[in-house]
Parts: C-alpha cells; sequence; structure tokens
C-alpha cells in the first residue's frame, strides 16, 4: 500500500476475534492486539486506518441464544463491542464504520437464505427456518437502532477527545428507469427506497421512507421517539460498481424475480433495454459498466440527504478466474484500467457539480475471497498465488500509483484546491 502512495487502508474487525462469546464472555485480548499491530504498522507508513466494526459476520454465541438480529438483544451486544473498539483503538483510529451493506445483509441473510444465518421461506429461498416477508424488517431495524446506540456511545464518551468521525456503508446500486413513464419513475424512487434509503432516512431523519410506510403499513416497526437520533452518522459510505434499468411491478406485470414482490417494493431490474446493455457487460452478470451511474448516485444522496459528507468505500471491477489463462495475461487488466479511469472522471465531474465527497476506496488491494465465489471472482489490483501466496501487481496497480502520483501533484502545486478529495 505504501508503494501505491494510498493513504488510507480500509479493514473490518471480526467481532468473535474480539468477543468469541460476545458480552457472555471475556475479552480476546490476542484478538485486541491482533489490531493493534495493523493499526500501528499501518501509521508507521502514514497510512489511516479506516475501520469497519462488522462486516456481516458476528460470534456464533449471538445466533444460539436468541436469534441474532431477530431480537433486540443484538443492539445490547453490538454497542458493547462497539464500546471495547473505540476504547482500545479510538486513539488512533478516525474513521469509524458501523456495518458494512447491511441492506444486503438482511436481502441475502433473512429473505433469500443465501448468506448466513440462512433464514427464508418460499418462494424467496429454501430454507429450513424463516418469513421473508416479515424478517428482513425485524434485522433491518435492530441493525438501525444498534447503529444507532453504537453513534450515541461515541459521540458522548469518546469523539470529543478521540476527534474521529463514524458512519455506515451501504450498497449503493443506480436504476435508470427503462421508460419515461411515471410508473417506471417512481419505480426508480421506490428501488432506491427499498434499498438504501430504508437505512439512511431513519439514521439522518428518524423515519422510514414513506414509500415503504405506505406499502408495508404494519409489517414495518416503528421507531419510537427515544430510539431517534438527531443526524446519526458523520459520513455516508458508498459501494458503487454498476447500474440497472428498473420497470414498475406494480401496476404492470413482472417475471418474478428480486424487487418485484409487495415486502420488497413493486420493482423489477434488468441490465438490458430492449436487448441493448445498460453498459459493457463483465464475467459477472451483476456488474455492466456504467461510470454515470457513479456521478448520478452521488447526486442522488447530495440531494436527498444535505449534502452530508460521503465516501465511496468501494469500487472496483471483478473478472473471473479462468483455469486456462496464464499469469501474465491476468496481470495485463486493461478493462479494469478503463473502469477505475472511468468512475473516477465520473466521481470527480459530480464533486465539480457540489458533492462533498471526501475519499475514495478501490476494491480491492488484492484478489480475495469473494463471498459464495470464494476465489474464482477477481477484484484485486495485485495478483494473488494462492499455491505459493506470491503477490504480483497488475496493470491496474501501476495506473493508480501513477493517478495517485498526479493527484498529489496538483494538490501540492494548487491545481486542485477546489477538489475535496483525497485519494
Amino acid at each position: 500500500m505504501h508503494s501505491l502512495g494510498v493513504n488510507s487502508y480500509r479493514f473490518s474487525i471480526s467481532w468473535a476475534r474480539i468477543l468469541p462469546k460476545g458480552r457472555f464472555g471475556k475479552i480476546n485480548e490476542a484478538g485486541i492486539g491482533f489490531y493493534d499491530n495493523l493499526i500501528d504498522a499501518l501509521l508507521v507508513k502514514g497510512i489511516q486506518p479506516f475501520v469497519t466494526l462488522t462486516h456481516i459476520d458476528l460470534p456464533q454465541e449471538l445466533e444460539d441464544r436468541y436469534g441474532s438480529w431477530l431480537s433486540p438483544q443484538s443492539q445490547e451486544d453490538f454497542a458493547y463491542f462497539a464500546d471495547i473498539c473505540f476504547k482500545s483503538f479510538g486513539d488512533r483510529v478516525k474513521y469509524w464504520i458501523t456495518f458494512n451493506e447491511p441492506d444486503y445483509q438482511v436481502m441475502y441473510g433473512y429473505r433469500t437464505g443465501e448468506f448466513p444465518p440462512l433464514r427464508c421461506s418460499w418462494p424467496y429461498g429454501n430454507c429450513t427456518d424463516g418469513d421473508s416477508e416479515k424478517e428482513p424488517f425485524i434485522a433491518a431495524h435492530n441493525i438501525i437502532l444498534a447503529h444507532l446506540a453504537a453513534v450515541r456511545i461515541y459521540r458522548t464518551k469518546y469523539q470529543e477527545s478521540q476527534g474521529g468521525s463514524i458512519g455506515i456503508v451501504l450498497h449503493c446500486d443506480w436504476y435508470e428507469p427503462i421508460s419515461n413513464s411515471i410508473a417506471d419513475k417512481l419505480a426508480a424512487e421506490r428501488v432506491q427506497a427499498f434499498t438504501i434509503n430504508w437505512f439512511l432516512e431513519p439514521i439522518i431523519y428518524g423515519r422510514y421512507p414513506h414509500e415503504m410506510q405506505n406499502i408495508l403499513g404494519p409489517t414495518l416497526p416503528e421507531l419510537s421517539t427515544t430510539e431517534k437520533l438527531n443526524k446519526g452518522l458523520d459520513f455516508i459510505g458508498i459501494n458503487h460498481y454498476s447500474g440497472f434499468y428498473v420497470q414498475d411491478c406494480m401496476f404492470s406485470a413482472c417475471e418474478p424475480g428480486p424487487g418485484t414482490s409487495r415486502t420488497e417494493g413493486f420493482w423489477g431490474r434488468s441490465s438490458t433495454k430492449n436487448g441493448i446493455p445498460i453498459g459493457e457487460p463483465t464475467d459477472l452478470a451483476w456488474l455492466n459498466v456504467y461510470p454515470q451511474g457513479m456521478e448520478k448516485i452521488i447526486t442522488y444522496l447530495k440531494e436527498k440527504y444535505l449534502n452530508i459528507p460521503m465516501i465511496i468505500t468501494e469500487n472496483g471491477y471483478g473478472d473471473m478466474n479462468k483455469a486456462e489463462s496464464i499469469t501474465e495475461e491476468r496481470l495485463r487488466d486493461v478493462k479494469r484500467v478503463e473502469y477505475m479511469a472511468a468512475y473516477l472522471d465520473a466521481l470527480a465531474t459530480a464533486i465539480r457539480k457540489g458533492a462533498n465527497v471526501k475519499g475514495y476506496f478501490a476494491w480491492s488491494l488484492l484478489d480475495n475471497f469473494e463471498w459464495n465465489s470464494g476465489f474464482t471472482v477477481k477484484f484485486g489490483l495485485h495478483h494473488v498465488d494462492h499455491k505459493t501466496l506470491m503477490r504480483r501487481p497488475k496493470l491496474s496497480a501501476t495506473w493508480y500509483k501513477n493517478f495517485l502520483t498526479e493527484v498529489k501533484e496538483h494538490q501540492q502545486t494548487g491545481y486542485a484546491k477546489d477538489s475535496p478529495v483525497y485519494y
């Protein structure tokens, strides 16, 4: 990282490494020591730690005892864990994220059952237990209140003395109405309400989106006055990769699929319109190259949420690990370079138009373990040989290093004084 010239590293803490039994057991001091060493090593190299408290995983004890996010007890456990992290690392950590992509966590964990705790019901998935119509909203509610509890602890006990900031990260796709009809334009609003705004609106404004309230009624939990926290974050973290077309499924018939049901908001998405993809396809079905979406999602959040500071916490290009390709071919990742250049250009356009963007993180430093895809999908700027563990920079790493060098030179000479972005 130091050789690349980056000035911040985003990593996640393993909750179970710090508290194997949650608040029902002892702190694992070896776990504290592990992150102490990492944080200190980063600071020695002039790299700011940018810490996510939990990246979906949690101690198994909490699932076994009370069903983790389906119980209000989870709020107490997360607040306890967050307090320990603030106390242990906050003297050196200035950027905190409570949750990574809770919008995806509840969708895959409690609606489709593809992620732990593997809960769902038919026709959304085939699980042993769960209720896809109700449990996502219960889990999301407890995650939102857990976030607010952690923010309250940080602001009252640590923020003044430690001088840091705290936010949350959402997976933020961009959606283009598939037609100019009012129905499709309203569907584009609903998809954001039922994904991003589902979490941001309660945290920032103390209420769930009206689109969700109108459709879900009593299925949606209520936020009490005592649970609300004025602007319960200091920044919004944005994981952005691609864009889709969206169509109305409330007044028009749609093929069954993600988003089309009542509890998902009556919308259907597609990567194509009249057989033409929204952007250049990649190896991944969910990732089309649509850099316009970067500017549009930033502008959307800027206008909806008072231009609260934003940070691009993930953005990157994935390709499949092809068995027949040789290492030298994998190192010449021209498509990844083109993707990064286009998306960073779109981000710069949004900033020039007034978006309060404070930073950008490329996903990812290394080829790594990509959830259910394992090691078959590659996002890294560095190739990893999983037999020898040798790491080699790809073309994208060289390009990114040159890009960062140019940015720093412009900042030093004053050419980029109007830009608030630091990479």
